[in-house]
């Protein structure tokens, strides 16, 4: 059986996130995309060699042609269209972050656990072994008790115009580059935290170009994001968790396709870990088609995406700005 899927959105994640990954996935073809107007949908269609296109996201997401609908829209957009595909029935793969807020994750959440179809949310590094490494070293109890877990997103994006400086659109750093983080943090960490404080650096009354925040778990250890768009810290994509005996440390988790360093320090001792080159897009789409055909389960579920967006608003309560709204 092949998974037919269609784009809603001629996204500029969707040729990395899907349609590469999709070429060497035998059960999977991308059938089709829509739009904010049929010229730019027809351009990506014919770019890409998508078979179909709709002349609007509801002519897509009710095409009985298609079994799932793959959502790189604006954040603010994510989650009334999630509700949308599930009411047509279709599966749903959706960029992160997953909803506007908490509130709006708990609604997509409802209606999914409601459904019988998968919802997934994109958070592609949380498929590749190396992030499953990570996690099984720091449940193995070989860095002991935790005591501290630090994550960082930080890339340059100067051109202020983009969507995800538009707080109409649920912008912001946290949102962007700060889920990653945030979700990072909750995995390696073995937890959810709580939100203790919170620094922005804003580009507008409204919106974060930077976050930094400092977090409390359950179980005693503390943990500590940072996130940036547009900061002193122009480059940091990193993770590291520290233990009684030792600790890990991460380089470029979120993309190890295109490097990366695992270092484990424990009594003493130093050892790196290498990983598959395979890109991590192509490891998440491996498990939305084995979730759907074969009833795998699903890491980053819409269950699991509320955790994120808590914390995600939590956070910005704490930096005193508003929570995001739908769009």
């Amino acid at each position: 059986m092949t998974l037919r899927i269609g784009i809603l959105g001629a996204a500029r994640i969707a040729p990395a996130a899907l349609i590469k990954p999709a070429a060497s996935v035998s059960t999977v073809s991308v059938s089709a995309v829509a739009a904010r107007s049929a010229d730019r949908a027809q351009a990506f269609a014919a770019k890409h060699g998508i078979p179909r296109v709709h002349s609007s996201y509801e002519a897509l997401v009710t095409d009985p042609e298609l079994d799932a609908v793959y959502i790189p829209l604006p954040n603010g957009l994510h989650g009334r269209w999630t509700l949308a595909a599930l009411a047509a029935g279709k599966h749903v793969l959706c960029e992160k972050p997953f909803t506007a807020n908490a509130a709006e994750a708990r609604e997509v959440a409802s209606a999914a656990a409601a459904s019988d179809r998968v919802v997934m949310e994109a958070f592609h590094y949380r498929y590749h072994p190396l992030a499953l490494r990570v996690e099984e070293i720091v449940a193995s109890g070989e860095l002991g008790t935790l005591q501290r877990v630090e994550t960082a997103l930080c890339f340059p994006l100067p051109k202020f115009s983009d969507i995800r400086y538009d707080y109409s659109l649920a912008g912001g750093a946290t949102m962007d580059a700060g889920c990653y983080a945030v979700h990072m943090a909750r995995i390696f960490g073995g937890e959810t935290p709580s939100v203790v404080s919170a620094s922005p650096k804003l580009r507008s009354p409204q919106i974060d170009r930077a976050m930094t925040a400092e977090l409390a778990y359950p179980s005693g250890h503390t943990g500590r994001i940072e996130c940036s768009m547009w900061s002193a810290s122009l480059l940091k994509i990193s993770a590291k968790v520290t233990g009684s005996k030792g600790s890990l440390s991460v380089l470029n988790p979120v993309g190890p396709h295109a490097y990366h360093r695992l270092t484990v320090r424990v009594g003493g001792a130093r050892r790196t870990e290498k990983f598959p080159r395979r890109a991590s897009y192509a490891y998440q789409l491996d498990a939305f088609a084995a979730a759907v055909l074969e009833g795998a389960p699903v890491k980053t579920s819409a269950a699991d995406a509320v955790e994120t967006m808590t914390v995600i608003d939590e956070i910005y309560r704490a930096a005193g700005l508003p929570l995001r709204e739908p769009s």
